[in-house]
């Protein structure tokens, strides 16, 4: 890899320039009389440059092989792996509720293996989020999203219901939300990312926005106090 280029890394989610000493990469080749034939496995190490950071991320990719002034891959992988870490789950502070995080990151984990399944842990995981942060609480998930109208800024609401209409996902939003359904990759997709985006606005600006505050309420009362000490 000559060039340098832009990557966000998914422990501390800064955005950085990742260049040649930053990453290791091999491909390693086979055959060995198997079905497919000439193949090779392509690793993939990058180091966060963050210094406050410095984990690193391990992927691996199955290709079909040719050699061409030494072993290279073709086309597109069969098979791609997460190796470190295992899935996309973005890294959330510990004061979200822990069973809503339990269920985004397992959401994302087997979400290429059984988007399905990924989607069910997905729609369970919104149900909570709405039923935590807004203490709304229906038989069915249909019904806690349209409570959400009025209650939270159009665009968020559209975009929940926006999700909740698609295919397969909106066929099953007035079922229960542990019932296992069809679901095309995409879906799932979609889901983990309303997700995150819910988990964005929601708890995280919440917390900063009473942290800076509460912050504000302290200056003040310092303020205060110097101010009496120095005129008792």
């Amino acid at each position: 890899m000559a060039n340098d280029y832009s990557w966000t890394c998914p422990y501390c989610r800064q955005v950085a320039t990742i260049k040649s000493d930053n990453l290791s990469f091999d491909f390693h080749n086979f055959d060995k009389n198997n079905k497919l034939g000439e193949l090779g496995i392509r690793s993939h190490v990058t180091i966060c440059p963050n210094s406050k950071c410095r984990e690193f991320t391990i992927t691996a990719a199955l290709y079909k092989a040719t050699y061409n002034q030494g072993w290279r891959p073709v086309g597109e992988p069969i098979i791609s792996w997460n190796l470190k870490p295992q899935s996309s789950a973005k890294p959330f502070p510990s004061y979200i509720p822990s069973p809503l995080l339990q269920d985004y990151e397992e959401a994302c984990l087997i979400c290429s293996l059984s988007p399905k399944a990924s989607a069910t842990l997905s729609r369970r995981c919104l149900q909570g989020i709405i039923r935590d942060f807004w203490g709304i609480s229906k038989a069915r998930l249909v019904d806690e999203i349209n409570e959400l109208e009025g209650k939270i800024d159009s665009t968020t609401w559209k975009a929940i219901d926006a999700v909740r209409s698609i295919g397969n996902i909106g066929a099953h939003m007035e079922k229960d939300i542990n019932l296992i359904v069809d679901v095309e990759p995409e879906e799932a997709d979609l889901l983990i990312r309303l997700i995150e985006v819910l988990l964005e606005e929601w708890y995280i600006r919440r917390y900063e926005r009473e942290e800076h505050m509460q912050k504000v309420i302290e200056s003040a009362k310092a303020k205060k106090a110097q101010k009496t000490q120095t005129n008792p």
